[in-house]
């Protein structure tokens, strides 16, 4: 924190430097607002950091916009006020809003982003005032470890089921083999009484026509030994 108010007391001086040869509004006051954090997802390619300013006791000329950039152990001019890079580096003014638009956002892009208000007409120490920096982070794209893990988990999830499933249905059948074994000797009892009686029934019908037949030709003998009598008469 301390190199870093350093730095901040550096740009201070800087502008100072850049605009020197300012006039005489000694009570011009100038204080400088910034988000402290800004996250962008690893898709974005754009990202917009904002800086609201208030200005009291200054000209009603429009006042300088600096943008620096504080990196580990360097900074860097971004704009001040001409942008280095012109297609990487875009400034819009809205009354007191001020806003920085970086292009090709990459994760090099991660750093602190400190916005500078100056009016170069004036001459007091607080007409030039920088904010607090806004620390910009940009996540890096993830890779598939973690959607490997995921899949990994629906399997692991699917064969635990498979196998509660295969314990329960072996407990299930455990339990009621005894009566499944019960009930099947029953119905093998039922059906070889079935077919008990399906034989007896069978026998007492053989057993009757066969009844009925002796009993036919005990009745048709008598007449054929009349025939014969009478034929041997004759």
């Amino acid at each position: 924190m301390a190199s870093f108010n350093k730095l901040k007391n550096v740009l201070i001086l800087a502008i100072d430097w850049i605009l020197y040869g300012a006039g005489t509004a000694d009570t011009c006051q100038v204080t400088v607002t910034q988000p402290r954090f800004q996250e962008a997802d690893y898709s974005a390619h754009t990202v917009s950091l904002t800086c609201v300013f208030s200005a009291s006791g200054c000209s009603s000329s429009s006042p300088e916009v600096l943008w620096f950039r504080f990196l580990t152990n360097k900074h860097e001019d971004l704009c001040t006020p001409g942008c280095t890079d012109h297609q990487k580096y875009k400034v819009y003014i809205s009354e007191n809003n001020i806003s920085l638009q970086i292009n090709d956002l990459t994760v090099d892009d991660n750093a602190v982003y400190i916005c500078g208000i100056a009016f170069s007409h004036s001459s007091s120490p607080y007409s030039k005032q920088t904010g607090d920096g806004t620390v910009l982070t940009k996540a890096e794209k993830q890779h598939g470890n973690g959607k490997l893990v995921f899949i990994f988990m629906i399997i692991a999830s699917s064969l635990l089921f498979l196998y509660s499933t295969t314990v329960f249905t072996f407990f299930v059948i455990y339990k009621l083999k005894p009566h499944l074994l019960k009930k099947r000797g029953n119905e093998d009892q039922r059906a070889e009484n079935c077919k008990i009686s399906s034989g007896r029934k069978i026998f007492q019908a053989i057993a009757q026509e066969l009844q009925k037949q002796k009993y036919a030709e005990h009745w048709q003998q008598p007449a054929d030994l009349e025939d014969d009598t009478v034929y041997q008469n004759r």
